[in-house]
């Protein structure tokens, strides 16, 4: 059973998915007959929880997700500036936050292959916080973060302050 669900995994088809309006190189999308209507007028207020670090070479897929959230929603008709993201980063995701030097000394030697997108996704209004107690037990310091990166208390004084602020947390 479970190497008959490991082939369907491997089978699925990413052929229909592509660059989307915003954000290139990441979150890549497809266009969908939704049954759900998004009103024209929709905000979004979001928050992304991020725990899971990527693979050394590989792009963390969390923050790939905030990338995908504003392609699909601004491909399907909702206005860039009625999209707000937060991502909250916390644990050994840390990692995928910090700049090259920081990160190769502790991944192999590899760069950090998250980095050309959290540029991305800071240009476009995403921010992207760190959680300053996870920070603090890994080792990183605001000077080890890639620019724009924000520290913060801790992740759950994050996701309490922005949803007082009528942001949803998203699974």
């Amino acid at each position: 059973m479970a190497l008959a669900l490991a082939g369907a995994a491997a089978a699925q088809d990413m052929s229909k998915f592509t660059d989307g309006p915003v954000i290139t190189g990441f979150g890549k999308v497809t266009p969908i007959e939704s049954d759900l209507a998004i009103p024209k007028k929709t905000v979004f207020r979001v928050i992304l929880d991020v725990g899971t670090a990527a693979k050394p070479g590989e792009v963390n897929r969390g923050l790939d997700s905030a990338a995908r959230f504003l392609n699909m929603h601004v491909a399907h008709g909702v206005p860039e500036k009625n999209i707000h993201i937060v991502v909250v980063v916390h644990g050994k995701a840390g990692d995928d936050l910090t700049n090259d030097t920081f990160y190769a000394a502790r991944n192999e030697g590899s760069a950090n292959a998250t980095a050309p997108l959290v540029k991305q996704l800071l240009a476009h209004g995403v921010k992207v916080y760190i959680c300053g107690q996870s920070a603090t037990a890994f080792g990183i310091s605001k000077a080890d973060l890639l620019p724009g990166v924000q520290m913060s208390l801790s992740a759950m004084s994050t996701f309490a302050i922005y949803e007082q602020r009528g942001y949803v947390l998203l699974p």
